[in-house]
């Protein structure tokens, strides 16, 4: 999943002189727009027959999702460097960008998301992704993304690099189980794939919010042999003095939009590890 789905404050109205650099007179308000889940009768976001979609991204963690699906042509608006996407405030070029995509991608815990194709006056879809590593959830997604582009076979060869990617390192990681045996894992929220992927034993789960007093009493009377950190939500050492090996777990893919490394590199981690355990 996501970074975090805690409630997050509103950002700032975006400056008039910013809307006056894109639109000239201001946003071109549609009922849609105001909930991020519809557009306009005029306005279906499906690009000409014989031209690829044009994808503009909040993330690359979306961006990544819409090159699995097939797009070719993805704009990501938060750049990498920014630790919190939901902190982002939007420049007059990222409006400029939204007004001229098909599709606009956003996860629901980017408020701003909405207010961006909105202010551009853009004619763009808004597609929801559910950003969740999961690998059924991943390839659900691609799916539903190359349905809206057109892409499907793209996404299908896609889909089977992927699924055999996965298994390798699935296997890999089950080969270095300590003693043979599933490794007892906590794991903070949106890390529970990364478990998944080792083949770990889940004994628990915390977060978005930091741990409670009463929940790190509970969560180290399990024993578990790994804590899986969201490295995107860090909140320092989950269990100290439990003698559990915290394992920082990347969500976000680079600035290549290629979405395998993010397990490569959680493979890696859990490999180095289980190995020191």
């Amino acid at each position: 999943m996501a970074r975090t789905r805690v409630r997050i404050p509103s950002l700032l109205a975006l400056s008039a002189a910013a809307l006056a650099l894109v639109t000239g007179c201001g946003g071109n308000s549609t009922g849609g727009a105001e909930n991020g889940t519809t557009s306009s009768p005029a306005a279906s976001g499906a690009p000409k027959a014989g031209r690829k979609p044009v994808v503009v991204v909040t993330t690359t963690w979306e961006g990544a999702f819409a090159r699995a699906a097939g797009a070719e042509d993805v704009k990501v608006i938060v750049p990498q460097s920014v630790h919190h996407a939901p902190d982002y405030d939007p420049k007059p070029s990222d409006l400029a960008a939204v007004a001229k995509a098909d599709f606009v991608l956003y996860a629901p815990f980017e408020p701003y998301a909405a207010k961006i194709k909105e202010a551009a006056g853009s004619e763009a879809k808004l597609v929801e992704v559910n950003l969740d590593n999961d690998p059924d959830k991943v390839k659900a997604e691609v799916d539903k993304l190359s349905g809206l582009f057109g892409t499907a076979d793209a996404a299908t060869t896609w889909k089977t690099g992927f699924d055999a990617e996965y298994g390798k390192l699935a296997e890999d990681l089950q080969a270095a189980w300590p003693g043979g045996k599933s490794p007892n894992v906590v794991t903070q929220v949106f890390t529970t794939w990364a478990a998944r992927l080792a083949g770990a034993t889940t004994v628990g789960t915390y977060g978005p919010e930091a741990v409670t007093p009463a929940q790190l009493a509970g969560l180290s009377a399990k024993k578990p042999a790994l804590v899986l950190d969201n490295a995107h939500m860090s909140t320092g050492t989950v269990l100290p003095d439990s003698g559990a090996r915290q394992v920082k777990i990347v969500n976000y893919p680079g600035e290549d939009l290629d979405l395998l490394p993010v397990y490569r590199n959680a493979a890696a981690e859990l490999k180095k590890a289980m190995s020191a355990s």
